[in-house]
């Protein structure tokens, strides 16, 4: 069907993935994934899971990682938009602590692949959002943890209306600092 087109993103390692669109008077058509054009474009991960998520506006999740088994993720937004970010947390990156976002929606088509070692998260921007996205190891729940989205030394520049808080889980309300996951894991 064609190549994918692929664009580095300011953090190395974040690839956003243009898969090619095919459209006509009846719709369009997009491989939103193909083994070959992905190990050609430099990514060479072997997905093992595929999950979808809806959510309605205002909701935030994350910033979610996988200490011992960690994911590699390829997301896309199959309905809506959201704004969607990763941040660094590769021991020894020059780039440890960063963070990069975009958006991801129904109309650009746009997905988003996040290697492992990244602490990821989204922002629902429509009314409602529908996300799939693909998983390189499978999900421990007993392995999951999470940093606070509002972070202060992080400083996410999340798209939030003025005076607006985001639709937490509880979990993400009780998220230990990056401070504090620093200190956890020997980090200075």
């Amino acid at each position: 069907m064609g190549q994918i087109k692929t664009e580095s993103c300011s953090i190395p390692g974040l690839v956003l993935v243009h898969p090619n669109l095919h459209e006509d008077g009846r719709g369009y058509f997009i491989e939103t994934y193909q083994e070959q054009e992905f190990m050609e474009a430099g990514i060479t991960e072997h997905f093992v899971q595929d999950n979808e998520a809806k959510s309605s506006k205002g909701v935030l999740r994350g910033l979610h990682f996988q200490k011992k088994y960690p994911q590699a993720k390829l997301m896309r937004t199959v309905q809506g938009a959201i704004y969607d970010v990763a941040v660094d947390l590769r021991e020894g990156s020059e780039t440890f602590g960063q963070w990069f976002g975009t958006v991801l929606s129904e109309e650009n088509k746009c997905q988003f692949y996040i290697p492992k070692g990244f602490a990821h998260g989204y922002y629902v921007l429509s009314e409602t959002a529908v996300i799939a996205y693909k998983c390189t190891d499978f999900y421990h729940p007993e392995d999951e943890d999470g940093i606070c989205y509002n972070d202060a030394e992080l400083q996410i520049d999340w798209p939030l209306p003025a005076g607006t808080v985001p639709l937490l889980s509880a979990r993400d309300k009780q998220a230990q600092s990056f401070a504090e996951y620093k200190e956890k894991n020997g980090f200075h």
